[in-house]
């Protein structure tokens, strides 16, 4: 049995020759490719690892084909409209396409039509489950972030539209990008925006938690494994590291980020970036059909600015490490001298201790006049 491979599955909107492209990460080599039409952004999805799902640009169908085919079936999934964003529930029993203003859920088993949601005022632009299913998210061009609880649209009544869970509202101008965490109804999820700005919410309670100011419109966002750091593209190709450790205890509070360079793309980062599963690199697609791989243990250079726990982390590492690779003999007359120190140390504690005991005591004994 061959040995797993970690692959990137990229679309490309202006590509003559194929719809998706699966590229080997470490060589980068051209694995496979798909032909069909042209896919355009937050229209590409995985659904349940067996069938690749891509939203044709401008086009009222989707392409779908079976991993497993070595002929590469096309098959076509006719929409209403133009599909504007694609997305699948982790769990592989529902499919969510935002077609204009509308939200259309199919059932994967049957291909019947759910439901059809229609509370966003302009086009759908990303969409977004939670890990566990039990929730997706959907954000337009009308600056809306709508939460939805996929069983109370399930289970809604006919006669009745569907309500949100929530509906956040703190972005000026068109959502761009989604990014939900792990943790289920208990995520935390990241919206950007054209407004320069990028906001981490609860999806708990609904609550704005942190609020990112950049000086360029916000395209991309996404967040490590261990959502310790955010990582933004801005439209004029910058990317930024956003360390959220650092702003944890700090509620609803407009923080600057650090700018990392990203001069080797030169253009939009767009439409997409992405953390690799076992969290180690990011993948940054840009709009001039360049992409390129960074790795996560050795951050991104940033400009002017202090180091990271990460990098401090790095550090402190490098220097355990030179420690232990001393002699022996050294290390035992090193430890020798520290036991010593902190000996003396100890006896130092014990003495304040005592001198403060007793004072206590004589304070509390003293006779009252």
């Amino acid at each position: 049995m061959a040995a797993p491979m970690e692959v990137a599955v990229c679309t490309d909107s202006s590509a003559q020759l194929w719809s998706c492209v699966v590229w080997e990460l470490h060589s980068g080599a051209n694995l496979l490719t798909y032909r069909g039409g042209q896919a355009g952004p937050r229209g590409l999805a995985l659904l349940n690892g067996e069938y690749l799902l891509a939203a044709q640009l401008g086009k009222n169908y989707i392409s779908a084909w079976e991993l497993q085919r070595k002929d590469q079936l096309q098959q076509k999934i006719m929409c209403p409209g133009p599909v504007t964003c694609l997305t699948t529930s982790p769990n592989g029993l529902y499919v969510l396409a935002g077609i204009a203003e509308s939200i259309y859920l199919w059932e994967v088993s049957t291909g019947n039509l759910l439901v059809i949601l229609s509370r966003h005022y302009q086009d759908v632009s990303c969409l977004q489950f939670t890990g566990d299913s039990s929730h997706f998210l959907s954000g337009g061009k009308d600056c809306l972030v709508l939460v939805w609880s996929l069983c109370s649209v399930l289970q809604a009544d006919l006669s009745r539209t569907p309500c949100p869970r929530h509906v956040w509202s703190r972005h000026t101008l068109p959502i761009t990008d989604l990014h939900c965490g792990f943790g289920g109804p208990l995520a935390r999820v990241a919206t950007a925006s054209l407004d320069q700005t990028v906001k981490l919410w609860e999806v708990s309670s609904g609550e704005l938690l942190l609020s990112v100011l950049f000086d360029v419109g916000v395209v991309a966002v996404t967040m490590d494994l261990a959502e310790h750091h955010m990582f933004c593209g801005g439209s004029d190709g910058s990317i930024f590291q956003v360390d959220l450790c650092t702003w944890s205890c700090i509620p609803l509070r407009n923080v600057t980020p650090r700018r990392a360079s990203g001069d080797g793309f030169g253009a939009l980062i767009s439409p997409s970036m992405n953390r690799r599963q076992g969290g180690a690199a990011l993948a940054i697609g840009a709009s001039e059909r360049r992409g390129g791989l960074h790795s996560l243990t050795r951050p991104l250079p940033l400009q002017g600015t202090e180091p990271s726990y990460l990098e401090r982390a790095e550090r402190l590492h490098a220097v355990l490490c030179s420690t232990m690779e001393k002699s022996v003999l050294g290390g035992q007359d090193q430890l020798r001298i520290r036991v010593t120190e902190l000996e003396d140390e100890v006896q130092n504690l014990r003495k304040i201790n005592r001198d403060l005991f007793d004072f206590s005591t004589h304070i509390i004994t003293r006779p009252s006049k």
